[in-house]
């Protein structure tokens, strides 16, 4: 009898812009509407505090505001990953536990930006980021935006570790 695994991270995982409010405070409101629209239409993940969503420009407490506002919209109907990205290591690592916190179920990991680590630097980052929640991760390698690509090496000794376990 065969198995197919669950696809852990979704089908279709639009990255959810962040809206905000004439005043410069984030529109959980419309942020709710737009990722229920987004489920009701057929994604089965959200994407939340990515490069489209803001994710150099807000902070700790507006990252986990808008995702307990999506979660609380969307519950189980979709699978909400949360970007965890820094250039700073122990930032990143308080973004993944802020966003474990506040219902994410999985994390985006981006490679640290401007600083350019070495591969070992990069893999202890994502290390770091990843023994920080019991979260699954996907890996983004954009090297065009950070100025490092995850070398193949590198990729196949994160993947490993038992909660990294995809790459866009």
């Amino acid at each position: 009898m065969s198995h197919t695994p669950r696809r852990q991270f979704g089908t279709l995982a639009p990255a959810l812009v962040t809206p905000f409010l004439p005043d410069g405070t984030i529109d959980l409101d419309s942020a709710a509407r737009l990722a229920k629209k987004l489920v009701d239409d057929g994604c089965d993940t959200i994407l939340l505090s990515g490069t489209t969503g803001e994710s150099p420009t807000t902070h700790q407490p507006e990252k986990n505001a808008l995702t307990e506002a999506v979660k609380d919209a969307v519950g189980d109907r979709a699978f909400i990953l949360a970007g965890a990205g820094s250039n700073d290591t122990a930032h990143a690592v308080r973004i993944a536990e802020g966003a474990q916190a506040h219902g994410a179920d999985g994390l985006l990991v981006v490679a640290p930006y401007y600083n350019r680590p070495s591969q070992a630097g990069l893999r202890a980052h994502v290390l770091a980021i990843a023994e920080a929640t019991d979260l699954p991760i996907m890996l983004y390698d954009i090297p065009g935006r950070t100025g490092l690509a995850f070398t193949d090496d590198t990729l196949d000794l994160l993947a490993e570790h038992p909660r990294i376990s995809a790459v866009k």
